[in-house]
């Protein structure tokens, strides 16, 4: 049987940290096995956690501390989908929060180099196929949006 995971490369030997931060806040999210380095590994330090299997969101996947050669970008991110607003402002307040760094459109970097589009339901719903001339208004107004705003949208669609 084939299995597909996302294998994360965390530059600064943070992915346990990362998994643990996961598991704490993003439901149907929990840490699993935790490899620690043996003598001799390039960019591992021996006895630290080297690999750790976890899952974020219902999603298995694969940390990989082994040094600073390889960072995380924005080309890779994990679309966490919110119900509404109050949500979505509190995620993106996690994110953002101890070094992480808001981006365009929703998108934002975690502490630990991880990305993140931060999407509400609503977003989904009123852009549709964007089609019609209201679905691509909300699609303009998401566009000028750091932190997608639920409000302005619902507006943006309307027309007002």
């Amino acid at each position: 049987m084939v299995t597909v995971r996302p294998h994360l490369w965390f530059a600064d030997d943070n992915a346990h940290e990362a998994a643990v931060f996961y598991a704490e806040h993003v439901p149907d999210s929990r840490v699993g096995r935790v490899l620690t380095a043996p003598e001799g590994v390039p960019g591992a330090t021996a006895g630290k956690p080297f690999i750790v299997e976890f899952t974020v969101g219902g999603i298995d996947v694969i940390g990989l501390n082994a040094g600073p050669a390889l960072r995380l970008d924005e080309a890779f991110s994990l679309y966490l989908l919110c119900d509404g607003q109050e949500e979505v402002d509190r995620y993106w307040d996690l994110f953002t929060a101890d070094g992480g760094k808001p981006g365009q459109c929703g998108w934002c970097t975690d502490r630990f180099g991880v990305s993140w589009q931060v999407i509400p339901r609503q977003l989904e719903e009123l852009s549709g196929d964007y089609s019609t001339p209201a679905n691509r208004r909300v699609m303009e107004a998401m566009l000028q949006m750091t932190k997608i705003d639920v409000p302005a949208l619902e507006a943006a669609h309307r027309g007002d």
